[in-house]
């Protein structure tokens, strides 16, 4: 008896020490991420929207099947970060997969077509099977649901220009700003005020129909005919003011209206056009794009930016419609490389921009930067290797088309198209008279923490028009190309860091690091590490093994004697 109990013992207490551990580790309720990268831990931003949820979620994750390698990984990365997400969560949030192609086909089709409306397209994926390569279809995204709403996104993205692997990676990195957006969507009831300011010939109802469109499920959104503003405080309510393309110029009053809101802390989006041009006049000799007045140039200079008077062309081009000929009695639209427009995929690592895809700018200007203390200055996006700017007057004719451009004038390279400014700005009109009817006592001449985005273009958030129909389009539609381009999505990045730079967004940054094994060492030692991993743990067992035999004689020898 006294033998088993020597041998129980210790087994007994190890037992307990194991449970004692587990009930501590319940207790005391905490999680260490060893990794490299922080792959397991949440931006503060992201653990605050967890520990809010009002009632536990269900995930439903569409990405499954017979899959290869790559999307195989995505699977579990999203797997795992919803399971992170449960661990910070106040709330249980659940998952589960299903397969849209597995539901009956009446219920399939009305399923399909509600996943496009939160805007998971479904890819076609091509698999390797005995030999031959066969296709199926895959959604890579989720669909979230409380109680009474749901709200769905798509998890695969990238730039057009990375390839397979890089793709997956960026997509992993982006799945806790993806899915945490999603559940804000489906929890927030806080939100943001963004302004069109109207009057100066800005975006008109078509045009700023792509606008609306892209912020309206997340953000109030209104029209504001500033020359109806009295006072600083009229402007007050607004998180963002957008000005674009405006046509006329700004008087001195609004322009004081302007500046005094982003002393105030708020947050502009200013996208003027530096040169005014008529496209039905292109045609035949072409016309020239003259200089516009709109009064914004010394607001920007003295915040730290310049749109220059001249445009950018760029090899890396978009198409524009030209009427080449009839056909019968019908005229033909045939779309042809336009070196105006700006194809840009070149973006900053920044939660703005990046993993973008190609953004459009049409006529855009360059743009320098000057000095102004206590101001950051950060290029989002810029041009190809293969670019040129012509200075005002600018010459645009169709028939420019006929002709191939000649690669050696398009040499600067990394033109900056875009510019995010933040700090404390230093107003306009510091040492000068304020316009009638403002009081001196409430004028700010250097600025609290604002922000402000600089284009050198009025159409970056206009909608194209459906040729057809004649229906205004989501921003970033070409209806002659077919192409899709990420004006929308860069649109509803900049409102969301311009009203929270460090919310949610900020889980854009993430970075894991792709670490391929050597295939030449695999091929080479394989045999090797094989053994390695059979034998080895063998080996050791046998050892501590051996180890307690000879302890446990040596023990009883001691006992004899």
């Amino acid at each position: 008896m006294k033998k088993w109990m020597s041998i129980l013992r210790p087994v007994l207490g190890i037992i307990v020490l194991i449970l004692l551990v587990q009930v501590g580790l319940r207790l005391l309720d905490f999680r260490i991420d060893l990794t490299e990268e922080k792959r397991f831990s949440l931006h503060p931003a992201s653990v605050e929207v967890l520990q809010d949820l009002p009632e536990p979620l269900e995930v439903e994750i569409l990405l499954m099947g017979d899959l290869p390698g790559g999307m195989r990984r995505l699977q579990r990365a999203i797997e795992q970060t919803v399971r992170t997400f449960n661990a910070y969560s106040n709330h249980r949030i659940s998952f589960y997969y299903l397969d849209p192609l597995s539901l009956p086909a009446e219920e399939r089709d009305d399923y399909v077509v509600g996943l496009a409306g939160y805007g998971i397209q479904p890819t076609n994926l091509f698999v390797n099977e005995d030999g031959s390569q066969r296709s199926r279809l895959i959604f890579p995204g989720v669909v979230i649901k409380d109680s009474t709403f749901e709200v769905g996104t798509l998890l695969l993205r990238g730039e057009r220009e990375m390839n397979a692997d890089q793709k997956l990676n960026f997509s992993i990195e982006n799945l806790e700003f993806e899915l945490i957006n999603a559940i804000r969507k489906l929890v927030s009831k806080q939100t943001y005020s963004v302004g069109m300011i109207m009057g100066h010939g800005e975006l008109d109802e078509d045009d700023g129909f792509g606008v609306v469109e892209a912020l309206v499920e997340d953000y109030e959104v209104f029209k504001i005919p500033i020359e109806q503003a009295k006072q600083v405080e009229d402007l007050d309510p607004f998180d963002v003011l957008i000005i674009s393309s405006p046509r006329e110029s700004f008087q001195e009053k609004e322009l004081y209206l302007i500046d005094q809101y982003l002393m105030r802390g708020g947050n502009l989006i200013v996208l003027p056009n530096a040169l005014a041009l008529d496209l039905d006049q292109a045609g035949g000799d072409g016309t020239l794009a003259m200089p516009i007045e709109h009064g914004l140039d010394q607001l920007l200079f003295r915040y730290g930016v310049r749109v220059n008077r001249d445009f950018i062309q760029d090899l890396s081009f978009g198409y524009h419609p030209v009427m080449a000929g009839n056909f019968g009695d019908q005229g033909q639209l045939i779309p042809l490389p336009w070196p105006f427009y700006v194809s840009a995929g070149r973006m900053a690592s920044h939660p703005i921009t990046k993993g973008l895809d190609q953004v459009m700018f049409k006529f855009t200007s360059t743009l320098d930067t000057v000095k102004a203390d206590g101001v950051k200055k950060t290029p989002l996006i810029f041009g190809s290797d293969f670019s040129r700017k012509l200075a005002t007057p600018v010459r645009v004719a169709f028939q420019d088309m006929e002709n191939d451009p000649v690669v050696e004038d398009f040499s600067l390279q990394n033109l900056p198209l875009l510019y995010l400014l933040e700090g404390r700005f230093t107003s306009m009109f510091k040492n000068r008279f304020l316009p009638d009817g403002f009081d001196n006592a409430k004028f700010k001449e250097e600025g609290t923490e604002g922000r402000l985005i600089v284009g050198g273009t009025g159409s970056l958030f206009e909608s194209s028009q459906d040729p057809v129909s004649g229906e205004p389009l989501p921003i970033g539609i070409d209806p002659y190309s077919e192409s899709n381009y990420a004006n929308r999505l860069l649109l509803q990045n900049i409102i969301r860091y311009l009203t929270e730079p460090n919310g949610i967004i900020r889980a854009r940054t993430k970075k894991f690091q792709i670490r391929p094994l050597n295939r030449v060492k695999v091929r080479e030692e394989k045999a090797f590490w094989q053994a390695v991993n059979v034998i080895l743990p063998v080996v050791i067992l046998w050892m501590m093994a051996f180890a307690w035999v000879s302890i446990r004689k040596t023990k009883n020898r001691k006992k004899i004697t």
